[in-house]
């Protein structure tokens, strides 16, 4: 297994990460994901440290906290072989403060999210969302104080637009507080706008990417083709209005593209679109789900190979669309040798 730094922070993280909103089932929108159990969840977990993937990431919305849960049994008595990584600020209650990332809500989601790990500390803290109703300052102080606590190691954001990622970094330089090192973000073959800011604004401030959702929402499993109808065991009969928005030609001509690069390398559509993430500036893990055995093991082979760089260009070629402005200019290269990355 490949191990990359998490931006500048000096930690290292497996090339690939599994994502445990598949440990629980509870809920319209995590039941369609999976129901893994606790035995289910022991074998996964068993699973990924033999192919040396030991980063395991939840959250506190994920089934209602059960995925925490369950991840927290199944890695019961090798705490000290995982990296334990969750996230919160969504909406995890009825209370008009279960919600956010004031010093009220992160305090005790932790506490909460630590008993239901079966930990004393969390490795890779993340907040969900941007609250935008509670000054950075006091969410940096409190993500501070939880990491001189000892509850946490790492903290990070998720789903952050630029700006607002770069304004909690200058906070915690202009206060000497702890800095967010990695960003949970949404990044695929058919999702590129990661790399129109985020992707420069982690280059230029040490932030590593990990990636969640990195086969498009189930659109780059090979299933859904030109043509075709949506096959009976797709989730997104029931999560399409949750998944992020794809236009269906430009989805069909990645398909097609990935169909030839399949045929040249023998490897699967799913195999492919990881891989291709592996190889991008910035990206320290990526995370995969499963809801059996076979197909975290189909994802394992993502691992070990490489595409070639001319695979690449047609991949890149086939995935791509004009940024709105003020991108643009640096994706047609007016600017490119001025631009911190080329994409």
């Amino acid at each position: 297994m490949e191990h990359r730094y998490l931006g500048n922070s000096g930690f290292k993280v497996p090339a690939l990460g599994f994502g445990a909103g598949t440990f629980g089932g509870q809920g319209p929108l995590f039941s369609a994901w999976g129901d893994t159990d606790v035995d289910g969840a022991r074998r996964i977990v068993d699973i990924c440290l033999d192919a040396g993937v030991n980063l395991f990431d939840s959250a506190d919305v994920y089934s209602n906290g059960a995925s925490e849960s369950i991840l927290g049994a199944a890695v019961k008595g090798r705490r000290d072989k995982v990296i334990l990584s969750t996230k919160m600020s969504l909406r995890a209650g009825d209370g008009p403060n279960d919600v956010g990332s004031s010093r009220h809500h992160l305090v005790a989601a932790t506490d909460a999210a630590l008993e239901r790990l079966g930990t004393d500390y969390i490795d890779l803290l993340q907040l969900h969302a941007f609250d935008a109703m509670t000054p950075v300052e006091q969410v940096l102080r409190t993500l501070d104080d939880l990491v001189r606590a000892g509850k946490v190691r790492y903290i990070g954001v998720s789903n952050f637009s630029g700006w607002q990622l770069m304004k909690s970094l200058a906070a915690s330089d202009r206060l000497g507080l702890s800095r967010y090192v990695a960003n949970q973000t949404y990044y695929s073959l058919i999702g590129r706008d990661y790399e129109w800011e985020l992707m420069p604004l982690a280059i230029d401030q040490g932030v590593g990417a990990i990636v969640w959702s990195p086969l498009g929402w189930g659109r780059l499993t090979g299933k859904i083709r030109r043509g075709q109808p949506l096959p009976a065991g797709s989730r997104l009969h029931d999560t399409a209005g949750f998944a992020p928005p794809v236009e269906e030609e430009r989805l069909y001509r990645v398909v097609d593209a990935m169909d030839q690069v399949a045929e040249e390398t023998g490897k699967t559509l799913p195999q492919i679109a990881l891989n291709w993430l592996l190889q991008r500036p910035t990206v320290a893990s990526v995370l995969i789900g499963a809801r059996d055995e076979e197909q975290l093991k189909h994802n394992l082979g993502a691992l070990g190979w490489q595409l070639t760089a001319e695979q690449v260009k047609r991949l890149d070629a086939a995935s791509a669309v004009t940024p709105p402005y003020p991108y643009y200019p640096y994706w047609n290269g007016q600017f490119s040798e001025r631009s911190p990355v080329a994409v």
